[in-house]
Order: C-alpha cells, then sequence, then structure tokens
C-alpha cells in the first residue's frame, strides 16, 4: 500500500472533521473488497455519453458478474462489442456515511455477454434480480485495471 497526504476538509455536515488519509491498495486486496459487497455500479457508453447504472454483482474467478435482460441497454451495448467486449468501468465502495472511513474500488475492463449456458445457470443461481423483471442475460467483466483506495483516520501527530 502506498500512503498518500491526509484529507482534510469540509465534513459535508456529518460531523466527521477528523483528518483522513487516503492509501492505495493493491490490486488484490482491492478485488477482495469488491468481493465483499454485492452492490456496486457499472459505466459504459450510451449514445457517445457516460451512463451509470446500479447494479448487483458477483466476483466469480476474478471476474465481475452482473445479470441483466435482454432489452437492457448494457446488454445492446456488450453484444455490439462482439466477441473482444465493451469497455466498461465498475465501481464499488463500503464508506461509512458519518466518518467518511471506508474503501473504494473501481475496475475498468471488457464486457462480454456469457453465452455458455452452464456458466449462464451458474449465475443465475448466485444473482437474485432486484425487481420482478426476468434477468435471463448475464454479462462477465474482466478486469484489465484496478484500482482502490482506502480511507483510514490519519493518525495522531506528534506534539511539539
Amino acid at each position: 500500500m502506498t500512503r498518500t497526504p491526509a484529507i482534510t476538509g469540509d465534513d459535508g455536515g456529518s460531523g466527521a472533521s477528523e483528518a483522513r488519509r487516503s492509501v492505495e491498495l493493491d490490486g488484490v486486496e482491492a478485488l477482495r473488497l469488491l468481493g465483499s459487497v454485492s452492490l456496486g455500479r457499472i459505466v459504459f457508453t450510451r449514445h457517445a455519453l457516460p451512463t451509470v447504472r446500479p447494479v448487483n454483482h458477483v466476483l466469480a474467478d476474478g471476474d465481475i458478474v452482473v445479470r441483466t435482460h435482454g432489452d437492457a441497454t448494457l446488454t445492446r451495448y456488450a453484444r455490439q462489442a462482439g466477441g473482444e467486449g465493451a469497455v466498461v468501468a465498475y465501481e464499488a465502495d463500503d464508506i461509512d456515511r458519518d466518518t467518511h472511513l471506508g474503501w473504494s474500488v473501481v475496475v475498468t475492463g471488457y464486457a462480454r455477454l456469457v453465452t455458455d449456458p452452464r456458466e449462464l445457470a451458474r449465475y443465475q443461481a448466485l444473482l437474485r434480480p432486484w425487481g420482478s423483471q426476468r434477468m435471463d442475460h448475464a454479462v462477465r467483466i474482466s478486469p484489465d485495471l484496478v484500482t482502490g483506495v482506502l480511507l483510514t483516520p490519519d493518525g495522531p501527530s506528534p506534539r511539539a
């Protein structure tokens, strides 16, 4: 982990005005943390503009997998990209709303539709959709770039 300067500033009205330190995470730790939560945000291009969608995910064999339906913009985007996949970013975090301590991870990689029926059935069993809409597709994101930060309290300063 690499240390960066302490973060201070407005507490956003939360009462958390303590200094915090941002610590860069290595890729292995960042993916481990991402796998510890089930909610994230996928960023992709729609009409040449960035689009963000909240989705639930599972980390499977080092890849991020999300379920979607056949008419979803993300499904169409991944399908249009063909075998090489579509460039996406995926972000997940766990930051305490009061203290602003926690972590955030961003993965950039290629999203591809899952086409193998056995794999698709596996992901359908692992990921429960939020709504009642039929989610009969899955998209797998292969991480190429994994970054993350850990927000920790800045230790006490030595007194002179």
